[in-house]
């Protein structure tokens, strides 16, 4: 009879130790797979901005067949392409990459806008079949960027719920997992620059 308590005290321990660990083990997993779709769609995000960056010369060989162009505008477009191909911040999705790919990104929008500005001036290249064809390639890229994006936002608010939210919130902390950051518009911008033609 002396032993019962003891028996029933052990056992009542072994079993909130086996619930502990398996609370700590379904919370750090779930964590984990929430990471990595973070990851997966900054992937995207990196993927389809390189996307736009691959397009850039043939935006420009497409405007150097006209007889007459800014060359100016083409060098800049050319400088911001190659200031965002040496941009690699493939996989690490931090609020400072971010910051750096945005900025890089951002002026091959602005420049590739200066670029399609100067085409409205030649008739004769903004219809030929080349620059059509580069016109659709680009749009599509310009809104696969936009859902890249979106879906990348909706990533970190899933993964900063989990690490946010009682009881998962204390093994976020016990293993390290912290909240990110998303995309953001600065101060100022209702949006982030996109090659726009409609101009």
């Amino acid at each position: 009879m002396a032993n019962k308590p003891g028996k029933t005290f052990r056992l009542a321990a072994l079993i909130i130790i086996a619930l502990l660990a398996i609370f700590f083990y379904t919370s750090y997993n779930s964590l984990v797979l929430k990471q990595e779709q973070v990851t997966k769609t900054w992937n995207n995000v990196q993927s389809d901005y390189q996307r736009r960056v691959d397009l850039v010369p043939n935006l420009v060989s497409t405007v150097k067949q006209s007889s007459e162009y800014e060359k100016d505008v083409l060098v800049k477009l050319t400088e911001a392409r190659a200031k965002a191909a040496t941009v690699n911040v493939s996989g690490d999705a931090s609020y400072e990459n971010y910051k750096k790919t945005e900025a890089a990104n951002s002026e091959v929008a602005i420049a590739a806008n200066r670029v399609i500005a100067v085409i409205e001036k030649y008739p004769d290249v903004k219809t030929t079949k080349a620059f059509l064809r580069l016109q659709d390639q680009l749009e599509g890229t310009e809104r696969r960027i936009k859902f890249s994006r979106k879906d990348f936002n909706e990533a970190v608010m899933g993964y900063n719920k989990a690490v946010r939210s009682f009881p998962a919130s204390i093994a976020a902390k016990l293993f390290g997992f912290k909240t990110k950051e998303g995309f953001t518009a600065d101060m100022g911008t209702d949006k982030p620059p996109e090659i726009n033609f409609t101009k």
